[in-house]
């Protein structure tokens, strides 16, 4: 269940609407979601909800994330900049 679940996690992962959130969130998708708790791809799946707009400035540090996202969207900044 937990393998159909993290597919499904990356394929919604490079499918965003965006292409710099496609790129940016497989990358983080292909190096994390393997490992993660089930209360992490709970997480990460309620990212996934959010606006690319806003995840984007998250992830680039214009904006400030919510305190909620905050520690995932430094890690996928830092998957990012690798």
């Amino acid at each position: 269940m937990n393998d159909i679940r993290i597919k499904r996690l990356k394929m919604r992962s490079m499918r965003r609407g965006i292409k710099e959130m496609d790129i940016i969130l497989s990358a983080y998708a292909d190096q994390r979601l393997d490992r993660m708790s089930a209360a992490e791809l709970d997480l990460y799946e309620a990212l996934l909800h959010e606006n690319d707009q806003d995840l984007y400035q998250w992830v680039t540090g214009q904006v400030a994330a919510p305190e909620h996202y905050a520690s995932m969207i430094f890690d996928i900044s830092q998957v990012f900049q690798k």
